[in-house]
């Protein structure tokens, strides 16, 4: 068995998790990026996402992120956004919510830096819920969220 993966998933206010991992994958703003053991190192910028990490016992844990970086380096892996959150713990009617309520402002441009930002926290909160839920059942995620809005600076 090779090394395994040190993985922490931290946000803002603190350590979400941490531990041991087989793998993780996660959506950067280039795509999706699956990391095993040896990966070679590694800076990318995440987008909202469902962050899965396999642990050693073959457990899939699931977790939100927005906006942030992943790092990888010497089988340690990072995970670090402005909010970070397990996926059993998401409420998808608030997030469904939240998304629905700032939609329009969205994607007339005229919302502001704050509103784009929760927005990209409730489509990761609701990726990794939906991603959650399907696991739980056995089946596939499927992705119908919409996509992110892209933060403009200065706004």
């Amino acid at each position: 068995m090779a090394d395994p993966l040190q993985v922490e998933v931290v946000a803002a206010d603190g350590k979400v998790w941490e531990g041991q991992a087989l793998s993780v994958i996660a959506r950067t703003s280039e795509g999706d990026i699956g990391i095993l053991a040896n990966h070679e190192a590694l800076m990318a910028a995440l987008v909202p996402c469902a962050v899965e990490v396999t642990t050693l016992d073959g457990t899939d844990e699931i977790f939100a992120v927005s906006d942030g970086f992943i790092s990888v380096f010497r089988n340690r892996v990072s995970l670090l956004s402005s909010f970070g959150e397990r996926a059993a713990e998401i409420s998808v009617d608030a997030a469904r919510s939240t998304i629905a309520h700032l939609h329009e402002r969205i994607d007339s441009g005229d919302a502001t830096h704050e509103e784009e930002r929760q927005y990209n926290h409730a489509v990761g909160q609701l990726r990794a819920a939906e991603k959650f839920a399907a696991k739980a059942k056995g089946d596939q995620a499927s992705e119908f969220t919409p996509q992110p809005a892209h933060l403009r600076p200065g706004n």
